[in-house]
């Protein structure tokens, strides 16, 4: 009966390191009954803390505008609906809340206009209490931020899109 646990128990870390390659995410933790399994990439990944506060839903968002070129700037909310089609998009590699900075009274880490390289943080997004720096896949120009400080993005939703 123990071999029997222990295999289970190998699967499921296994299971649950896929999950981890496949989403991009930093840490999973499962509870059953007494069993608790964590897996995690990094043996301490950066967390940053937010306040929650009813009035930071509203600030943050403009304040992509006063970093971006001014020109950029002005059409951030109609680039969404032009830039949808284009294959230059960030999706999210998972369901959370996103943050555009490192905390509430630091700046974005980016703007419509910044040049990024691959791996560059673009934003973070909060899943289960664990803050996930999301990386660029790739070099380019951020033509279009397609979400909010704070605002909720679900698995696969466009974040930005890099040209």
């Amino acid at each position: 009966m123990a071999e029997k646990k222990s295999a289970f128990d190998k699967e499921l870390v296994s299971d649950l390191a896929n999950i981890l390659n496949d989403t991009d995410l930093t840490e999973i933790e499962v509870e059953h009954g007494e069993m608790r399994i964590r897996v995690s990439r990094e043996p301490a990944p950066q967390m940053v803390s937010y306040a929650t506060a009813p009035s930071a839903q509203a600030a943050p968002a403009p304040a992509a505008a006063p970093s971006a070129p001014a020109p950029a700037a002005s059409t951030d909310s109609a680039a969404p609906a032009s830039k949808s089609a284009s294959g230059s998009e960030v999706p999210s590699p998972m369901v959370g809340t996103a943050y555009m900075a490192p905390s509430p009274d630091a700046d974005n880490f980016i703007a419509v206009g910044s040049k990024v390289k691959e791996g560059d943080t673009l934003l973070i997004i909060e899943a289960m209490k664990v803050m996930n720096q999301i990386p660029s896949p790739r070099s380019g120009t951020v033509t279009a931020i397609l979400v909010n400080d704070t605002e909720p993005v679900e698995f696969g939703q466009a974040l930005v899109v890099i040209e």
